[in-house]
């Protein structure tokens, strides 16, 4: 597949490689036979993800803040990357309103260290760095944002997400406008895939519950949101970093969602993962008066990627569901993690048909 064959023996580096997204990225690149280095946090105890894959065995892992930028420094040093994706984040919103000055501190300057990094050390040519679809200033309008839209987050998370945005924008204008190194932004709508286990995540909420015959709680059933298998953007990324490294031309802003049809109120999402689980699963309506500020309405327009890319969604939200419940089933009754996420990399990579052109 000519994606893997492009990464196979190039030295990359991944921040936030332990996360839900870098485990998966991380199987894909060794996968590939790529050098692998990730640099981030230790993993959770509910994130064990990259070394129950098998990830975590075939590549360099360190442990590190990135805010931390003489020790990133070192290790970015030390790798020599050719290609860099940049994942590392606070990313829960919720937890945002808890922690807003760690979720700046880490989305915003661990943004500037790794473009610092790039910037000082010789060899980087394709970086890639992973944002959100909430960057946009939400009007909760029905039809998708575009790469144009104005940046402006409401909660500290997603600002802080459209701050990351701005710094990527200055560095290139101001050190890398020659195309020395070649930079793009990825902005992803909401993930779903086996093995997130995290906190205040709609699918990870639900297995928890399922898996111990619980009703399934729903903050927010009402609010629309582009849910997409992880493996969407994981391979759009990978895309993304291979095209600029040729061609300094396909470097830029790029939205990475569903198709409007997979853009689904949250209990719709709900409604089907209890199909999918069997069992006679239900939910019910937890929606506070109180909760904190959370968007209703969210869509993106992906027609830049589609046109650059030629890009098209391989599995609907019904497929993305019914693949995450599977792969779960198989992680909560020990069985092989690993063979269970090279199995679903590569069928996805065999349906999608963008990726084999």
């Amino acid at each position: 597949m000519k994606i893997f064959d492009f990464f196979k023996g190039k030295r990359v580096f991944v921040t936030g490689h332990t996360g839900f997204k870098g485990s998966w990225l991380c199987k894909a690149l060794t996968m590939s036979g790529a050098e692998v280095t990730g640099y981030a946090l230790a993993a959770d105890d509910d994130q064990q993800l990259l070394k129950l894959s098998g990830a975590e065995a075939g590549m360099n892992s360190i442990t590190g803040d990135i805010r931390d930028f003489d020790k990133l420094y070192a290790a970015f040093e030390k790798a020599k990357p050719e290609i860099v994706f940049h994942l590392a984040a606070q990313p829960i919103v919720r937890e945002s309103y808890i922690r807003p000055a760690y979720t700046y501190e880490t989305n915003v300057m661990g943004t500037v260290n790794i473009l610092e990094c790039a910037r000082l050390c010789d060899g980087v040519i394709s970086l890639l760095n992973v944002t959100t679809d909430k960057v946009y200033e939400n009007k909760e309008w029905e039809w998708g944002y575009r790469e144009n839209e104005p940046l402006n987050g409401f909660d500290p998370y997603s600002n802080s997400k459209s701050c990351s945005e701005l710094v990527t924008s200055s560095y290139k204008k101001s050190f890398f406008a020659d195309d020395n190194i070649r930079i793009s932004t990825a902005r992803a709508g909401n993930v779903i895939g086996g093995g997130d286990f995290a906190k205040d995540r709609i699918i990870p909420d639900c297995i928890r519950a399922a898996s111990v015959g619980k009703t399934i709680g729903v903050r927010n059933p009402y609010s629309v949101r582009p849910y997409q298998h992880v493996l969407e953007p994981i391979f759009v990324y990978m895309a993304i970093v291979a095209a600029q490294y040729a061609d300094p031309a396909k470097a830029g802003c790029y939205n990475v969602g569903p198709d409007d049809s997979d853009c689904v109120p949250t209990g719709k999402l709900v409604d089907i993962f209890c199909e999918k689980w069997g069992d006679s699963q239900s939910w019910e309506n937890q929606c506070t008066e109180n909760a904190p500020h959370e968007a209703n309405m969210l869509k993106l327009d992906c027609s830049k990627l589609k046109k650059v890319f030629g890009w098209q969604s391989a599995w609907n939200i019904e497929t993305a569901v019914e693949k995450t419940v599977g792969f779960a089933k198989i992680q909560l009754s020990g069985g092989n993690i690993a063979d269970a996420a090279e199995r679903q990399i590569m069928e996805f990579a065999n349906d999608s048909t963008w990726l084999n052109k």
